[in-house]
């Protein structure tokens, strides 16, 4: 069996879960443990950190290629299009509420297509960001990395916490954590027999 290991709050030690190595994937865990793992303590949140090769979560622009505006339309941040007319920027807005009640999920497979194709495009550098880099961004890009890298959920938080210190709000936190239970779930291929 191996062993994932997921700190507590507050406590020097480690909480195992034990995955069955004969599983595809790893065990889904808990809302509760994943909250854990993101409480625990992580790199300082800058106005923007890369947390995968060429992707970058935060609040600010920089010299890239593609933008991802979490913070787009009525709840934008006033860097929608225009703040970007005048930079060779690719831009793509979503209009998310930083609101629990938010279906953000809803945007995981286009993002995470549109994140795939730009970074394999020349020079091609994304940064995700809305108002503070650490809820709705965060939870785009852990979809990508579950969508397109296929980590778990538990993996994509570690990836990016070992770069940047986020926090989903608990809303986007379960969509995520729905992501990975559907992810986990074995596929069924149906063929018609003739």
């Amino acid at each position: 069996q191996h062993v994932c290991l997921v700190t507590t709050i507050g406590k020097n030690q480690n909480t195992p879960y034990r995955v069955s190595p004969d599983e595809n994937s790893a065990r889904t865990p808990s809302l509760e443990e994943l909250q854990r793992l993101l409480w625990t303590r992580a790199h300082p949140t800058g106005h923007v950190d890369e947390v995968w090769p060429n992707l970058y979560v935060g609040d600010l622009r920089m010299g890239i290629s593609h933008v991802v505006n979490a913070a787009a339309g009525r709840f934008r941040i006033d860097t929608g299009p225009k703040f970007y007319k005048d930079l060779p920027v690719d831009y793509y807005g979503v209009e998310a509420e930083d609101n629990p009640n938010f279906d953000l999920s809803i945007y995981f497979y286009p993002v995470a297509q549109y994140i795939r194709a730009a970074l394999n495009s020349p020079r091609g550098k994304v940064l995700v960001h809305c108002a503070m880099g650490i809820s709705r961004s965060a939870a785009l890009v852990l979809a990508f990395l579950m969508i397109c890298e296929d980590m778990s959920l538990a993996e994509a938080i570690q990836t990016v916490r070992s770069h940047r210190g986020i926090c989903p709000n608990s809303g986007f936190l379960k969509q995520l954590w729905e992501l990975d239970l559907q992810k986990s779930e074995p596929s069924v291929i149906v063929s018609e027999q003739k």
